[in-house]
Formats: structure tokens, C-alpha cells, sequence
């Protein structure tokens, strides 16, 4: 046992004292296979030795994970050449998965990428790369490399590659069958004639597949090129055999249909590789916003500078129909910026002094002098082709249909060829031609090419798509989610309304109405509510200067506490003060309900534990909202609004969109219980919010929608970014997620279908009726399912949701 034992080293995060280390190593300890486990709290690391016949890397990391600490590894993104199929898909995930300090791996077919999860102190990128091309495929570096124009032309080289050889197949083989057809007259026997010409075109032509297919024997696994090469292979051996009267007779002649066979089988690989090469030109697309340089002020002159050496505060000028390089806020300048790239929004905005850019838009009509705010990988361009790439890596639930079937599927048809061949020959007594011929049928229809396809293109395409329209979706299994939801929450302030409410009254109660405002304004200029900065701005505007105050404090959702020039401010809801025991009279309470009836927020305000006045706030309504909870309902989804505010002035602005169920006096803590009893009911939860007090529930819900203008935690908390403040996107988004799950069991149904349909056909079901099909219809068959498949998933790049469709005829 001992000499079977590994030690991994696992970096973790979250020990905050010695205590944790010993919880972390009782953890490991109790996982079976593990025979030793220390955790040095000083370097935050776990030495574990385990034995991997027991337990895997993963689960040494889930039980440091179930401790309550989190594990630091690394992700690498590795662009892949030379896979054709779903199996290439497993022999490379099972190779990778094989190597010591791999915690996870997810190889997509159609963006031809393998996506990576590993412990750096146990594997390196070189060993990945090794593992890959030991396995037979091509190692063709890490995203985000310079290896573009690499890739592009390794694909370009293979197309050439397959063209030639389909080419110089269908030239070759259908002369042949011409001849053989018409009996023409040859001046050597036909079966040596045939041999003759055929050979050196069937190898050149079938090498790749024969190759193929002994790297999937070697790696010990059965794939569609195994099948091939066996449908092929069995078609020319049974050629030659019958040529030199060897056990078979002349009759036995396919050396053109094994040579045809083979250019089909090509012929949907180059079409399949076309394809494939279009599904992933979302992310290129972002990556060629990217300007390369950028006109900086340098010692009082302007200097053109590469993008990677630009950095935070320098001043960026744009000139007229130049790219924005990078993020910044405007300082000088005005002009418009089409930004349809990022938003998907068709209409230039305006731009000047104080107003944000973004790195990648177009600016059109002025110059723009701006000062940088965020470079590099942090800048919001960055992000966007950061969350998409790992997007399209991930695999929606849905994908496991066609995982298991893959796995049972070979085996299945090459039992039900060998069957389909006994029975026609030992049972029927039919000839041994028409045996082989269903034999290398079956063995060339039951390609399950198309059924691996299926979801990762539509997953790609969509989410490419998606980013195209501004709407970010973080993971696959979003999508599925998405089209299961029941029920939707939005929170009000800055999601349903503006969020940059305005003070409408100011009611004082005794003292004056200025003299209320500024010892209110002086304990909210401490808060980043969007109600206290409303405040603080009317103070502002009032000409009256918040005094310094002390003693600040927030009181958990129901306001805050300071001292000012020696008195204590209490400002908040009802809630607050009857904690404080402060009294309220009625015709106060008349005046609160009447500010509340009209939709507006009262701000109660307390000086020296003495009820002193009301400040009303009012926040606008988004254009679009309305419009997005109609489209909501007319999709049969429960559509609630979620607040702190008093039920009164909730349902006030509830009922100006049409919301009729409401959860007012929510406390942000309380957002995520919320979401959860529905879910305990059985709801399938999406949760729309922006603020940082949403993150919980946009974590907790179902499908979290994060406005991309909110913060970056809630951006980081939900599965689905809105790069506009729309609403009608996040419609649009689960209208987006709909169709792709639809592309995607369409996909899977017609792969399945092809497959279903022709494997009995192919088996000979139709021969009583003189119906038989032959290898060459076959292979053509299967070229057909995986363009058919890929040409489905093609077809969302041009879908427009309707909720966008609304949005762009206004």
C-alpha cells in the first residue's frame, strides 16, 4: 500500500487561526484513503498523503471546502486541435483527468478548448500539454496567448488537408464506379484493375481515420473512428480477398465504395470543421475590440503607447472615429460613443466632463480627453470576454443525456452490427455480400458525431450571442435553469425604479424645515443608501453644509444613528422608532400615510429621542419597466417586487407596473429567506437586483440577474449580467435562454433521430421491399446529421428576442 501512496500539497484560504488548521486535517483524515494530513496555518497549506486508488484530488479539495475554508488553485484555458467527435472529447478529459494535481477539466468540442482546474504545486501546463499529444491531438497554447494567428492556421491547414483528400476520393472512386457500372472494356482484368488504382488513393485518403482510430485503441477507448476504420477497412480487405479468390469471390468488390466511403466521411469532417471554426467568433469578435495602442499625456505631450503599458489616472485622448483604448471617466470634450459593442444598445450616447467610457466603443463625432479608471484585465471589456469564455466552457445539465448515451451507444451498435450480420447470413442464409453490406452500414450510420455536437454549439453559439446583445450569461447551466423559471423577484430601489430618488417634502415638527435638513443631511452623508445620498444632494442644493458629526452607526436596514453638535439624530423607518420608543402622534402618522398613499418613501427623523419631522423621497420609475413585468406575465411567470420600504408606499409603486404580489419591510438580510421559502414551494426562483445587499439572494435564487451598472459583487453573485439598465433584457434573457434549451433538444432530437431511423434501415429492415442501403448513402447520412446539427445551432447567431425586438421599434 505504501508505495501506491501520493502527497498532494493544497493551498487553502479562509484560517484565521490555529484552530482551523486542526479542523481542516480532522476533515481530510476522515476521508477515506487518506492516510496522513497537515495543515501549517502559517503558509496555509495542506500536506496530505492519500492513496488515488481511494480517493481522487477533488475530493481531498470538497472536504477542505465542507470544513468551511476554500481551496486556491489555478485555471488555464488550452486550445486544442484535431478533435472530431464527442470521444475525442472523453479520451482527452480522461487523459487530463488522469494526471495528479488536475482537479477538474471540461473540454468543449465546438470551441475546441479545454477547460482546466488544477493545483500548480503537482501538475504544470507542460505536463497538460504533453498528456495531450501523447493522446494525439494538438496542443495549440493557452487562451489569451498570442496564439491566434497559430490557430487559425492550423485550421486553415487541416481544411486544405481535407479538401485535398476528399478531392482526390470522389475523383478517384466515381470514375471507378462509372466503369464498374457501365462494364467498360479494360485492358486488364476489372478486380486488379480496380486494386490497382484504388490502393494509393484509399490510403492517402483513409490514413487520418486508420490513425485515428489506433490512438483511440491505444487510449483504450472505442470511438466513432474505430467504427469507421472498421466499416472501411472490412469493405477493401473484403475486396482484395475476393480479387485473389482468397475465401471470398470477384463478386466481393467495394473497393469504390470503400474509397467513397471514405471522402464522405471527410467530406463531413471539412464541412464540420467550417462549422465549428464559426461557432466561436463571439469571443474573437470581443478580443478584436481591443485597440492596440492608445494616445496618452506624457510629460505635456501626447504619445501613442501600447495598450498593455497604459495605466490608471494617465489622461487617454480619442480622436474622432477612434476606438476608447480602455475604461475612464470624461474630463474634457463632448461627443457621442456608439457602445452597441458592450450594450447592444444601437443608439450613440452622449459623452462629456463626468460621464464614464468604456474600453472598446467607437467614439464618433469629438475629441474626448478622459483619465483612465481601470486597465488591463480589469476593465469591463475584459471582463465581459473573461465571463464568456468561461461560460462557453461550462456544460448545461442537459449535456449528461448525451454524455451516457455516447458512452453506451458504440458498444450498443457494434453488438447490433455483428447481430444484424449473423442474422442475414446464418439465419436467413442470405449471400455473404449482402451480410457485409449491412454489416459496414451499421458500422457507418451509427456515428455519433452529431449527438456530441449538439449541445456544446448551441451552448456556444447562444452565449456568444447573448454577449452580443448585452447579456452576459455566466454558465451553461443557467440557461436550462432559466427556461424552468416560475416565479421572479425584483428588488425596488435602482432595479424597478432609477435609484436616484429625489427629495419631494420636507415636513419639520417644530424647529425649521433647513434646520431639519441639515442635521439629517450631516448623519446620511456617512451612508451609500441611495435615500441618504438623495438627502445629502438636497442639502446641496439647499446651500446648507453638513456638519461633522460622530458616533455613526447603521442600524440593520431600518436606518442610521450619529451624534451632531451634541445631539443624537436618529433617522430611519416606523420600525426604528418604535424600537426607540419614540412617540408618534396621530396627525403625524396621518401625514406619514399620506406621503406613503403617493408612492413616496417618509424618512422619520428623531433629534434627542423627539419625533422632529418627515422626509419624503421619491424614485422614478424605469422607462422600460412596466413593458418587462407585461412580458413577464404573458410568459406565466409570478413577477414579485421586494423591498425595505412600508407596505403602503410599496404597493403604490407595485401597482404603477402591475405587480400584485409584494414584499415590503424586507430587510436586506432577509432578501435570500425570502427567495428560499419559494423555493421550499416548490418555485423555481430568479432574483433581479443590483446592490451589494442583493448578493445574497441574487446567490441564493435560482437564476440570479445582476443589473451590470449595479456593484461588482452582485455582478459576481448572479449567473446573469445585464451590461444595460434595462429590464427589458433580463427578459430578454430568459427568452434567449428558452430558444438555446430549444436549439438544443432539437439538436439532440435530430441527432438521435438520424441515428433511430437509419440504424433498422441500414440493418436491412426494408429489404423485403427491395430497399437496402448501401455504405456510401450511409456515410452521406451521417455527414448530413452533424450539418444539420451544426447549421441549427448557426441559426441563433441571428435571433433577435422578442423583448429586444419591442425594445429597438420604440
Amino acid at each position: 500500500m505504501a508505495n501506491k501512496a501520493k502527497k498532494a500539497e493544497i493551498k487553502v484560504s479562509g484560517m484565521s487561526c490555529a484552530t482551523c488548521a486542526l479542523n481542516i486535517e480532522k476533515s481530510l483524515k476522515n476521508v477515506e484513503g487518506v492516510d496522513e494530513a497537515k495543515v501549517n496555518f502559517g503558509t496555509e497549506r495542506a500536506t496530505v498523503e492519500y492513496n488515488p486508488e481511494k480517493v481522487k484530488l477533488s475530493e481531498l479539495e470538497n472536504a477542505v471546502e465542507t470544513a468551511g475554508y476554500g481551496v486556491i488553485n489555478e485555471k488555464v484555458v488550452i486550445k486544442i486541435g484535431g478533435m472530431t467527435c464527442a470521444m475525442c472529447v472523453k479520451a482527452i478529459e480522461d487523459g487530463l483527468g488522469r494526471l495528479d494535481g488536475i482537479s477538474s477539466v471540461n473540454v468543449n468540442l465546438s470551441s475546441e478548448k479545454a477547460y482546466v482546474n488544477y493545483n500548480p504545486r503537482m501538475v504544470t501546463v507542460e505536463d497538460m500539454k504533453n498528456t495531450i499529444e501523447d493522446i494525439g491531438y494538438q496542443y495549440l497554447g493557452i487562451e489569451g496567448e498570442e496564439t491566434e494567428d497559430l490557430e487559425e492556421k492550423v485550421r486553415i491547414q487541416d481544411l486544405k488537408d481535407k479538401r485535398n483528400r476528399m478531392i482526390v476520393g470522389f475523383g478517384v472512386s466515381i470514375p471507378l464506379l462509372l466503369i464498374m457500372f457501365f462494364n467498360v472494356p479494360l485492358p486488364i482484368h476489372m478486380p486488379y484493375f480496380m486494386l490497382i488504382v484504388s490502393i494509393i488513393p484509399f490510403i492517402y485518403v483513409s490514413y487520418p481515420i486508420f490513425t485515428a482510430a489506433y490512438r483511440a485503441i491505444k487510449n483504450r477507448a472505442l470511438n466513432m473512428d474505430v467504427m469507421y476504420s472498421m466499416g472501411i477497412g472490412v469493405a477493401f480487405a473484403s475486396s482484395i480477398l475476393g480479387t485473389f479468390n482468397i475465401v471470398l469471390t470477384p463478386e466481393f468488390m467495394f473497393y469504390e465504395t470503400a474509397l467513397m466511403l471514405a471522402a464522405f466521411l471527410t467530406l463531413g469532417r471539412y464541412l464540420e470543421t467550417r462549422a465549428i471554426g464559426r461557432t466561436s467568433t463571439a469571443i474573437k469578435k470581443l478580443v478584436g475590440l481591443q485597440p492596440k495602442t492608445a494616445a496618452v499625456i506624457r510629460e505635456n505631450r501626447e504619445t501613442e503607447i501600447p495598450i498593455e503599458d497604459v495605466q490608471i489616472d494617465d489622461i487617454v485622448i480619442v480622436k474622432p472615429g477612434e476606438k476608447i483604448p480602455t475604461d475612464g471617466e470624461v474630463i474634457e470634450g463632448e461627443s457621442y460613443v456608439d457602445e452597441s459593442v458592450i450594450t447592444g444598445e444601437s443608439i450613440p450616447v452622449i459623452k462629456n466632463k463626468g460621464k464614464s467610457v468604456i474600453g472598446g466603443t467607437f467614439n464618433q463625432n469629438g475629441v474626448l480627453k478622459f483619465k483612465t479608471t481601470k486597465v488591463g484585465k480589469d476593465t469591463v471589456l475584459s471582463q465581459i470576454i473573461k465571463l464568456v469564455e468561461d461560460a462557453q466552457g461550462s456544460r448545461p445539465p442537459v449535456e449528461r443525456i448525451a454524455d451516457k448515451a455516447v458512452t453506451y451507444f458504440i458498444p450498443t451498435v457494434l453488438t447490433i452490427a455483428i447481430i444484424a450480420f449473423s442474422i442475414w447470413y446464418f439465419v436467413y442464409g442470405s449471400t455473404l455480400l449482402l451480410a457485409l453490406t449491412v454489416l459496414i452500414s451499421i458500422l457507418v450510420i451509427a456515428c455519433p458525431c452529431a449527438l456530441g455536437l449538439a449541445t456544446p454549439t448551441a451552448v456556444t453559439v447562444g452565449i456568444g450571442r447573448g454577449a452580443e446583445l448585452g447579456i452576459l450569461i455566466k454558465d451553461g447551466s443557467a440557461l436550462e435553469t432559466s427556461e424552468k423559471i416560475t416565479s421572479i423577484l425584483f428588488d425596488k430601489t435602482g432595479t424597478l425604479t432609477k435609484g436616484k430618488p429625489e427629495v419631494t417634502d420636507i415636513i419639520s415638527a417644530g424647529s425649521e424645515s433647513a434646520n431639519l435638513l441639515k442635521y439629517t443631511a450631516s448623519v446620511e452623508r456617512n451612508s451609500q443608501h441611495p435615500l441618504a445620498k438623495a438627502i445629502v444632494k438636497k442639502a446641496q442644493e439647499e446651500g446648507i453644509n453638513p456638519l461633522e458629526g460622530k458616533n455613526f452607526d447603521t442600524l440593520g436596514g431600518k436606518g442610521v444613528f450619529g451624534t451632531i453638535d451634541g445631539q443624537k439624530i436618529l433617522v430611519g423607518n416606523r420600525a426604528l422608532l418604535k424600537d426607540k420608543n419614540i412617540e408618534i402622534t396621530d396627525e403625524e402618522e396621518a401625514q406619514i400615510l399620506k406621503l406613503e398613499n403617493e408612492g413616496k418613501t417618509a424618512i422619520l427623523v428623531a433629534i434627542n429621542n423627539q419625533f422632529s419631522g418627515i422626509i419624503a423621497v421619491a424614485d422614478t420609475l424605469k422607462e422600460t419597466t412596466k413593458s418587462a413585468i407585461d412580458e413577464l406575465k404573458k410568459m406565466k411567470i409570478r413577477v414579485f417586487m421586494i423591498t425595505g420600504d412600508n407596505e403602503r408606499t410599496a404597493y403604490a409603486i407595485a401597482n404603477q407596473v402591475g405587480i400584485e404580489n409584494v414584499l415590503a419591510e424586507v430587510l436586506p438580510q432577509d432578501k435570500a429567506f425570502e427567495v428560499k421559502k419559494l423555493q421550499d414551494n416548490g418555485e423555481i426562483v430568479a432574483f433581479v437586483g443590483d446592490g451589494i445587499n442583493d448578493a445574497p439572494a441574487l446567490a441564493q435564487s435560482d437564476v440570479g440577474i445582476a443589473i451590470g451598472s449595479g456593484t461588482d459583487v452582485a455582478i459576481e453573485s448572479g449567473k446573469i449580467v445585464l451590461i444595460k439598465d434595462d429590464l427589458m433584457d433580463a427578459v430578454s434573457g430568459i427568452q434567449l435562454s428558452k430558444k438555446v434549451m430549444s436549439r438544443i433538444k432539437q439538436n439532440l432530437f435530430w441527432a438521435f433521430a438520424y441515428n433511430s431511423a437509419l440504424i433498422p434501415v441500414a440493418a436491412g429492415i426494408l429489404y423485403s421491399v427491395n430497399i437496402t442501403f448501401r455504405p456510401e448513402y450511409a456515410a452521406f447520412a451521417m455527414a448530413m446529421s452533424s450539418v444539420t446539427i451544426v447549421s441549427l445551432s448557426l441559426m441563433l447567431k441571428g435571433y433577435v428576442p422578442p423583448a429586444k425586438k419591442m425594445n429597438l421599434n420604440k
